[in-house]
Order: structure tokens, then C-alpha cells, then sequence
């Protein structure tokens, strides 16, 4: 596959060059309309249908993908990249795409009904009209059943795009109506490169490249945003913390979930206040003239229905941020067996090689696995909505005993 022939909206898709092409294949065929090349395209598997499952570890790039698809798909050139069709797709805003993050924990039966309504809308400009559901394993039970509906009986000119880590997180009966699209966790080398490209040193892009894991957002905040990295090194010295004893355990455990919250509010703030602003604008508030005073007693419900979605959201980021603090543990106790088994494999902690060096020595592969099932262990009781401080404190506990 040369330049040529990949639309430039796959661009941002590192290391997941077979996904590409499936991508540009069903865009192609899209293009020429049902029959013909179109049609053995689709009996191979190659073509284009209403139903797509983009499936992935974090940071493979699943949204990414889907968006990048939508922009083929609405696209008169298959995702060039230049037109108003392309750039109103990347924002969010183009008049045949919906866009659904839910922003909290779920996805509501009510929500998804809505969605389906306005899904089978006719296209405004062009062939389709497509939903690009991100985190589409979020769906509650009900809502999951709303949606297979639409896509059993899909309309006509709709095409769903739903994104989720694994296709085992939704229904088999919405998964077995979707053609798979299975990106891998991206190589290091071109993580880097991507970061390379961005304006950062080589060496930051390398180091930033592994400590993520493949996880192209997270490696380009690590590299550019030093608040990003210093919390995930206050994150890694859990480790040598924890040797210290009970209260020692204790303590890291309440400065993790403490930690989680302060970057959970950071970003909070950073989303909330705009919109709360631009609602206010919305209903006339610091405007006069006749009406203005009875649309802004007027905004109320509507301010009150906002707060309640953003702090559904602020729980969601906040767990967010803590699992993310476990996966860089886990990483850390990865790395600690493979320097006890003595594995030619790449570091994510390179830079912390004594220390890892430090916890192998004074601790057996056995009692390595067994920290790395611990905090795994967390992850899915904070996913079952326990406590964060009693879940991370069983955790740490469980890494302090020898």
C-alpha cells in the first residue's frame, strides 16, 4: 500500500497498517455503491457493511480508527483530509455524524432510544449516516438490547461504528452483527516516532513511548506535560513504599486515590466550567432585551440537568485516572519478573533499572505474580464500584506482604 492509495485520514493510525487497509477497501467499495466489485468485496469480508466493532487495548487508537473511517465514509474523496467534510468530521461537528462519549460510568436505555431515533434520519449531504459510538461497552443491559434492535434492523443509509476494548464486553448478539476491526497495541518504535514528529527529542520520545505501553495519548502527555509524568513517578514509588510496613501500605494507598481525585479534578475544571458558561450564553444570561429574564429563570433545569452529567463524569474520570495509576504498577511488577527471569524483553521503567533490580532481588517470581494478580484484582473491584480507598488499600496491602 503506497501514499497514493491511503487516504490521509488513516494517518494518525500507528503500527495498525492491515486495519488500514481493511478500512480503505470498505471505503472504496462504499464509494461505488451496492453491486458488482462492491458486493464480492462484501462476501469476502472486504466491503462495506452497516455494523463495525472497532476492538482494541487502551490507546491502540479504536476511536481514532472509527473517526478516521467516518471521515472516509462522508468524504467525496474517501478521507482526504483537506476538504470541510473532513476537518467538520475531526471536530465533532459534521451534520451526518453522531458522536456519542458517554460521559458517565453507563449508558441509559433513554439515551439509546434518542440515538436510535436520530440514527435512522436520512443523510443531509451525502450517501450515509453514520454514529460513532465510543465506549460502546458502557451500555447498560437495556440499553444494549435498544441498541441491537437498530442494528438487527439497521436503516438504510446508517452505518454504526461502535468502539470497546474487547468484543467479549458486549452482547454476542450486537457483536455477531458487526464486522470486527482489531487493532494491536502499537510497536514502541513507531509510538516514538509519531512523538518525534510532534517536536520532542528523540530520547523523551523513546522513554515517554515505553512507560505508556503503546498507549499513543498517554506516551504524548508523559512527554509534554511534566504534572503527567511527575504523578506517575509519585505512582511508582509505591514499590519501595509499601516494603516499609502496614502504616507505610496504608499511607501510598490514600496518596493513590488521593492523587486520582486531584488529576480527575484537573481535568474536571478544565471541561466543566466552558460548558456551564456556554449554557448560560445560551439562555441569554448577561444579555437584556424582552424575554431575556424569563429564558434565563428558564435555565435552571437546564444548568441542573448539566451538573448532574458532569458529575457522573467527574466519577468516571476520577476511576479513569486511578486505573490508570494501576496499570502503570502492574507495568512495574511486569518489568520486575522479567528482570527475575532474566527475559531479553523491552522495560517500560528502563530508567528506574536499579530499582526494579532492588525489588527482584528481595522478592520470588511467585510473589511478583501474585502483586501483578492484586492489582488486577483492583481494577476489577473498582469496576464493580467499590470503594477506591478500601479496593487500593486491600491492594497495597497485599503488595507489602512478602
Amino acid at each position: 500500500m503506497t501514499p497514493e492509495t491511503t487516504p490521509a485520514v488513516f494517518g494518525e493510525l500507528v503500527g495498525q497498517e492491515p486495519v488500514v487497509e481493511q478500512l480503505r477497501l470498505a471505503a472504496a467499495a462504499a464509494s461505488r455503491g451496492p453491486g458488482g466489485a462492491a458486493s464480492r468485496a462484501a462476501s469476502a469480508g472486504l466491503g462495506m457493511t452497516h455494523a463495525w466493532l472497532f476492538t482494541g487495548p487502551p490507546g491502540s487508537g479504536r476511536s481514532v480508527a472509527a473517526r478516521a473511517f467516518a471521515a472516509a465514509l462522508l468524504c467525496a474523496d474517501q478521507g482526504c483530509g483537506q476538504c470541510p467534510s473532513c476537518h467538520q468530521v475531526a471536530a465533532g461537528s459534521h451534520a451526518d455524524l453522531l458522536l456519542i462519549r458517554p460521559d458517565g460510568l453507563s449508558y441509559g436505555v433513554r439515551q439509546t432510544r434518542d440515538l436510535v431515533l436520530r440514527a435512522a434520519a436520512a443523510p443531509v449531504y451525502g450517501r450515509w449516516r453514520v454514529v460513532l459510538f465510543e465506549d460502546a461497552d458502557r451500555a447498560t443491559e437495556q440499553a444494549a438490547n435498544a441498541l441491537l434492535k437498530a442494528i438487527e434492523e439497521p436503516a438504510p443509509r446508517t452505518v454504526w461504528l461502535l468502539c470497546a476494548p474487547s468484543a467479549d464486553d458486549l452482547p454476542t448478539t450486537i457483536r455477531s452483527r458487526c464486522r470486527l476491526v482489531t487493532l494491536r497495541t502499537p510497536p514502541t518504535a513507531a509510538v516514538a516516532e509519531v512523538l518525534v514528529r510532534s517536536g520532542v527529542s528523540e530520547d523523551a520520545a523513546l522513554a515517554a513511548a515505553r512507560a505508556a505501553q503503546g498507549h499513543i495519548g498517554r506516551a504524548r502527555r508523559l512527554a509534554i506535560d511534566p504534572q503527567t509524568a511527575s504523578r506517575r513517578a509519585e505512582v511508582l514509588k509505591v514499590p519501595m513504599q509499601v516494603s516499609g510496613g502496614l502504616g507505610h501500605a496504608l499511607a501510598s494507598a490514600a496518596d493513590l486515590v488521593k492523587a486520582a481525585e486531584a488529576e480527575a479534578a484537573a481535568i474536571t475544571e478544565e471541561l466543566d466550567i466552558p460548558e456551564r458558561d456556554a449554557l448560560r450564553r445560551a439562555f441569554g444570561e448577561g444579555s437584556t432585551g424582552k424575554g431575556v429574564a424569563t429564558a434565563v429563570r428558564g435555565a435552571a433545569g437546564a444548568l441542573k440537568e448539566l451538573e448532574d452529567r458532569q458529575k457522573s463524569r467527574a466519577t468516571r474520570l476520577k476511576r479513569d485516572a486511578l486505573d490508570r495509576a494501576l496499570l502503570d504498577l502492574a507495568g512495574f511488577y511486569r518489568d520486575v519478573l522479567a528482570v527475575q527471569f532474566g527475559a531479553d524483553v523491552e522495560l517500560a521503567n528502563a530508567a528506574r533499572r536499579e530499582e526494579l533490580e532492588q525489588v527482584a532481588v528481595i522478592s520470588r517470581p511467585e510473589t511478583t505474580v501474585r502483586r501483578i494478580e492484586a492489582i488486577m484484582k483492583c481494577r476489577e473491584r473498582l469496576a464493580a464500584s467499590v470503594a477506591p480507598l478500601l479496593a487500593v488499600e486491600e491492594m497495597t496491602l497485599a503488595l507489602a506482604a512478602r
